[in-house]
């Protein structure tokens, strides 16, 4: 018989990060929402579901000493981030691969008007761009580039996962899913006063922690998403769903792996803090900053996850404190609503 509640453990107790948010957050917050709904990429029930998501939180939280223009791009790159994810979730691989070709062209080209009649992904896209590039450094925008196109890409595999969802084993759904999250691109906000030579950026243990703080976000978003995705029957692509079928476990024992394995990533992380070189003073400084930019992350999402509407609707907060969720009950999901009419499902608890 089903859980009627679900328990969620608190996976991130005991990260020494803690909650911070950016002074800006509703003025900045505000600005980006106005520019990300003149696009009217969502009808209006979609956009009021969209907007409840609370996404310039999120950068709010993950980026709270950035300053105001990289905050505004922290903002504008999490609805990008957001709304990619919306119009490829209900698309065939094919379809994904050619908005995302559009994507990653408006991307290389962000001075370049997009052609008439394109989804809108690509000049949102543009947009966002171009102005972030103003106030980027030329090394935070070529490490951001490299990680946001493998992201995109990472989409398109996960469009094609979705069309065989039985083959995914733990091993490779986490190869797949830690460039999927999009965290290394998330980076970018935090990136973009300093100047990292690509050999210090791509340094083996710097690249280590990202993919540690890549596989603790994704941990903590499959556990927060599982209930909605199961309410829509779109649970094949969660780490929850794979762990019962390939450990033949219930959903409690597929949590309490989880809880472990967080912790085990938790903990490969702080470790290799330790193994960093030093690159000399100037070089160590940037370093630190950004590191200290990655691991505020598993925190920022994590108090976000509760205070926005995305997973919990109202009650996000109850939750946080009690840990158990109420199991939705299957509502299915209209998958020939594309684009514009999309269908971003509002949770009510």
């Amino acid at each position: 018989m089903a859980p009627q509640k679900i328990y969620l453990p608190e996976t991130t107790k005991q990260w020494p990060w803690p909650r911070l948010l950016h002074p800006d957050y509703e003025k900045v917050s505000a600005e980006s929402n106005t520019w990300f709904q003149g696009f009217k990429p969502f009808n209006k029930k979609s956009q009021y579901a969209f907007d409840k998501c609370d996404f310039g939180r999120l950068a709010s939280l993950a980026y709270p000493r950035a300053s105001r223009e990289h905050l505004r791009a922290g903002c504008d790159l999490m609805n990008c981030f957001f709304v990619i994810d919306e119009y490829t979730d209900v698309e065939s691989e094919a379809v994904v691969r050619e908005m995302i070709d559009i994507v990653i062209d408006a991307l290389r080209n962000p001075h370049k008007s997009r052609p008439e009649g394109e989804v809108v992904l690509g000049e949102i896209v543009r947009q966002f761009w171009a102005l972030t590039l103003k106030t980027a450094s030329e090394s935070s925008a070529r490490h951001f580039l490299d990680s946001f196109i493998d992201y995109l890409e990472s989409v398109v595999e996960q469009a094609k996962d979705r069309e065989s969802p039985t083959s995914l084993t733990i091993e490779g759904y986490r190869k797949m899913r830690r460039r999927n999250i999009g965290i290394r691109p998330s980076f970018m906000p935090a990136e973009l006063h300093l100047d990292i030579p690509d050999e210090v950026f791509y340094h083996p243990s710097i690249q280590n922690l990202q993919w540690n703080i890549a596989e603790l976000i994704f941990l903590d978003n499959d556990m927060f998403s599982y209930n909605k995705e199961q309410a829509t029957g779109d649970d094949c692509h969660n780490i929850l769903t794979i762990a019962m079928r390939e450990f033949n476990i219930d959903l409690d024992g597929a949590m309490a792996w989880l809880y472990e394995h967080h912790a085990k990533v938790q903990a490969e992380f702080l470790a290799g803090l330790q193994e960093v070189p030093s690159f000399g003073l100037e070089i160590d400084e940037h370093v630190r900053d950004y590191i200290w930019s990655m691991g505020i992350w598993p925190r920022s999402n994590d108090s976000w996850s509760f205070e926005c509407g995305r997973y919990f609707g109202s009650k996000g907060l109850e939750i946080q404190r009690t840990r158990y969720v109420p199991l939705l009950p299957k509502v299915g999901r209209d998958m020939t609503l594309k684009r514009e009419n999309v269908n971003v499902l509002l949770v009510e608890l």
